[in-house]
């Protein structure tokens, strides 16, 4: 189950992300007609924003009708806009916003999956198998990896078709093997009353913090970078994009070693330390050292720490939320995450649009780095304190 909700995952974000590598492009051949670079970043940013809000929901639905229903429904529903921008929307900057919109569909399946896998393990595996899990997030990578090379060797529909019939036979497969946890128990209550509980509960707002920067920070550098890589550097399309796959695998790998290192030393210490890499890698970026060296230590240092510091959050809700309410509590947190990843493109894309630098966005990010490192040192330890003295009270 563990291994059928991560490829679920990574083929649902591999679909969330199919616009990024294309923006640039579009931008240099101009496709869509003369758009600006502000353009872009919306364009990107667009399935980010309505993939984080929806995780509010499905992460509650998943809670009362489990991943076994909500994972096929997921994948097959993204299917529908990604044939829309196929066939449809590829020549009009204002379809391709409407079918990226849609897209965002594809971005919710991580509300589905961390329910769905918490309940297959006990707490003291949930770190590490919500980290396997969330190593799905690769998708993003090959989405970078492929989606140029195929618009352009097979033509412009090339990885829509294919990302929508790795999906469609997804959907199907989950449908028939997938199954939910033994003794699952579905929430009673209506939906509304079970989110505003949800958003009542100190964990939930503190790991939306904590995700916001983590998870946010990597969605933003996956979707962005090529752009960044290009205009700050100098890069190639192709070129960027490689090297944005290569800051994409990295977190990924690290995301279940972070889950692992919560299972072994606790959540906290793996949050601070990554948050304290992302503040120095970003204030080392912020002065645009040169990709041969420092520049390259920089960015694959806070890959990394976003990477760990996304599976250490998770690994903290397994760890001091009911089972019943874990899926709520991921939609809310995974929304948090989503809209962490849809506002730095855009201030980057403003920031350089009229700077011609993107060091202001990065020395932002380190303010906000360290900021949460400081949150995660006060607040997040008491209650992660707290709860480990009430699960022994009660043991």
């Amino acid at each position: 189950m563990l291994v059928l909700a991560t490829i679920g995952f990574a083929v649902n974000f591999w679909a969330w992300a199919l616009l990024s590598p294309l923006g640039p492009l579009f931008r240099k051949e101009g496709t869509l007609g003369d758009i600006s670079e502000s353009e872009v970043s919306l364009m990107v940013a667009v399935p980010v924003i309505v993939g984080s809000l929806g995780r509010i929901w499905v992460g509650a639905l998943t809670d009362r009708y489990g991943g076994r229903v909500m994972f096929p429904l997921v994948s097959a529903a993204t299917v529908v806009p990604i044939l829309f921008l196929a066939f449809v929307a590829l020549d009009s900057y204002a379809l391709v916003l409407v079918g990226g919109f849609f897209l965002g569909i594809g971005g919710t399946a991580f509300a589905v999956g961390v329910p769905f896998v918490n309940a297959w393990f006990p707490p003291e595996r949930r770190g590490l198998a919500t980290g396997v899990f969330g190593a799905g997030m690769g998708g993003t990578a090959i989405s970078a990896l492929t989606t140029v090379r195929l618009y352009d060797d097979l033509g412009e529909t090339a990885p829509f078709l294919i990302t929508a019939a790795v999906l469609a036979v997804y959907a199907v497969v989950a449908w028939l093997v997938m199954r939910d946890a033994p003794g699952r128990v579905a929430p009673t209550g209506s939906l509304g009353s079970r989110m505003a509980v949800t958003a009542r509960l100190p964990i939930t707002w503190q790991a939306c913090i904590l995700y916001a920067v983590a998870f946010g920070g990597y969605v933003a550098f996956s979707v962005y970078l090529p752009t960044y890589l290009q205009n700050s550097h100098g890069l190639s399309i192709a070129d960027s994009s490689a090297r944005m796959a290569g800051f994409v695998v990295v977190a990924v790998l690290m995301r279940p070693v972070g889950g692992w290192l919560s299972d072994k030393l606790g959540a906290i210490p793996v949050l601070a330390v990554g948050y304290a890499v992302v503040a120095a890698g970003a204030a080392v970026a912020a002065g645009n050292p040169p990709l041969d060296g420092l520049g390259t230590v920089a960015f694959l240092a806070m890959a990394a720490a976003l990477g760990s510091g996304s599976g250490a959050t998770f690994a903290l809700i397994a760890q001091v939320s009911e089972p019943s309410k874990v899926g709520g509590v991921t939609g809310l947190v995974g929304a948090a995450g989503g809209l962490g990843g849809f506002v730095p493109p855009l201030i980057m894309g403003y920031v350089y649009g009229h700077t011609d630098s993107y060091a202001i966005g990065l020395w932002l990010l380190a303010v906000t780095a360290a900021l949460t490192l400081a949150l995660t040192l006060t607040s997040v330890r008491r209650l992660a304190a707290g709860d480990a003295t009430t699960q022994e009270t009660t043991r």
